[in-house]
């Protein structure tokens, strides 16, 4: 029988090695995301981000494999955590203008002092559209996509086809990528904010008016048609 004592030494080993590995693969993920944002996903290699993170590429192989399996990583972590606060400032909100008001402010807040995450947002999303792209990335952002139409359809009284909610759900999302894209050129001294406050203001009115355009024309409530 093994002594104790051993026992919880090999465990307290255990332990640190853990944090260790898990510290090592977070800075590999820090550096990639700064990398990223400065190159690209394309134009970033391995070595830059090894170099950024001041680790072996062995280190990066250990934790990685791929590019490809960090930048899947990277997304599915960011997106999570985009969902879990577009919920959370959009929870209890049935007014439809209201909820799609929020649901922009909140990504307005997540990104706001994360840019390099939104580079990441802008450019998974621009992959989408690829037929050569990172393979698993679109999962993350069909599930965003699918959260972002379960608030707008619980919002609304009417059923809208779903690939009107989609349209919706892509609307917003485009317009948050050609906020931060302005933002990024803008001096220092512009009020990006007060700027697009109007412009905020316009996009809501206009996917109100283009939600309730989609409705059935019989004005059947949402629980009473099926949808085709």
């Amino acid at each position: 029988m093994a002594d104790k004592s051993e026992t919880q030494k090999s465990g307290g080993r255990r332990s640190r090695q853990t944090r260790r590995a898990s510290l090592t693969r977070q800075k590999l993920m820090d550096a990639a995301r700064s990398v990223f944002a400065e190159k690209g996903l394309d134009l970033t290699r391995i070595d830059d981000i090894t170099e950024r993170a001041d680790v072996g590429k062995g280190t990066f192989y250990y934790h990685f494999g791929t590019k490809e399996r960090l930048i899947r990583a990277l997304i599915e972590n960011m997106m999570g955590e985009l969902v879990e606060s577009i919920e959370e400032k959009c929870k209890g909100t049935n007014d439809l203008a209201e909820l799609l008001d929020s649901l922009i402010g909140s990504h307005i807040e997540f990104f706001s002092n994360r840019w390099e995450d939104f580079v990441l947002f802008y450019q998974g999303r621009a992959d989408l559209t690829l037929q050569e792209g990172y393979s698993g990335i679109d999962t993350p952002f069909h599930h965003y996509l699918s959260r972002i139409e379960t608030l707008i359809d619980d919002a609304i009284q009417y059923r809208v086809p779903k690939p009107a909610l989609r349209r919706i759900a892509f609307a917003a999302a485009g317009f948050l990528s050609g906020y931060y894209s302005f933002a990024a050129i803008s001096s220092h001294e512009e009020n990006v904010d007060e700027m697009f406050r109007a412009l905020r203001g316009a996009l809501v009115a206009s996917l109100t008016r283009f939600i309730r355009e989609a409705a059935p024309p019989s004005g059947v409530p949402a629980g009473g048609i099926q949808d085709v």
